[in-house]
């Protein structure tokens, strides 16, 4: 079968996010690579797309968290020259303080979320600009923004992807690759079991079906947005939000401390 969109590379793709972009890339005529730790999700889940919509599907059984699985999928992004898009999906959260949470857990948290998505980018990257263009979807959340809401490591992974999307956008601009940060709000999702919360207890109107997510987080891509935030009616709120952060950029570094901060 010909196919002009090329092949997606899509982690974290066994359930939640990951399996509902499966879907969508598949139809939209994506071949794909589907990454996660679960062999079995992830066979399941390539036999129903390649039935129902033809296209080819490989699936890499690779835990992220772990320096070798992360070196294969690396070596697949550096050396299959038909991928043109990579959706970096997989990670975990938390909702412990700091006071109650495990250290190790948190480093794990990072490993995954913040070192695992940022080698793959690297990985993939110098192909686009070789071969002329790509794309690059990071999915991040609104604790990018909002980090009070949960773990702050978790709300510290997530600002970094969302920082590092903005830099690859700058650094890009000229490249012909494209950049998205998603920001999900509260998403029915495994992501809770996980994250030791129980969904159910959550207030249903903050809570979005995942299919519903990943429609509104492609709109978003396909109208060309560097930061989608599915949940958010008001455009003009996220518009000031970044105006106010372009009008402090000119003021942020100069010779002299303000006259506030000066030794009395």
């Amino acid at each position: 079968m010909t196919n002009s969109l090329g092949k997606a590379l899509v982690t974290g793709a066994s359930s939640g996010i990951g399996a509902v972009y499966a879907h969508r890339l598949a139809n939209r005529g994506f071949d794909l690579i589907l990454v996660a730790r679960n062999e079995e999700r992830l066979s399941a889940i390539a036999a129903q797309l390649r039935a129902e919509t033809g296209r080819n599907v490989e699936v890499i059984a690779a835990d992220l968290g772990s320096q070798s699985d992360l070196r294969r999928i690396e070596h697949v992004l550096k050396t299959d020259e038909a991928i043109t898009l990579l959706v970096n999906n997989a990670g975990f959260g938390g909702a412990a303080p700091l006071l109650e949470a495990d250290v190790d857990r948190m480093q794990q948290m990072i490993d995954l979320n913040v070192t695992a998505l940022m080698r793959l980018t690297y990985a993939v990257v110098p192909g686009f600009v070789q071969r002329g263009g790509g794309s690059v979807i990071n999915i991040a959340s609104i604790v990018a923004i909002a980090p009070e809401l949960l773990n702050g490591v978790y709300g510290g992974t997530k600002a970094f992807v969302l920082a590092f999307s903005q830099s690859l956008k700058h650094e890009l601009a000229d490249k012909n690759i494209r950049v998205q940060a998603v920001l999900p709000g509260a998403t029915a999702t495994e992501f809770w079991a996980v994250a030791g919360v129980n969904v159910e207890h959550l207030p249903s109107e903050i809570v979005m079906s995942t299919e519903d997510m990943v429609d509104a987080a492609l709109v978003g891509f396909d109208q060309g947005e560097l930061v989608t935030i599915p949940a958010l009616e008001d455009v003009g709120l996220q518009n000031a939000y970044e105006d106010a952060r372009q009008a402090l950029k000119p003021n942020l570094s100069r010779s002299a401390a303000a006259p506030r901060y000066k030794v009395k």
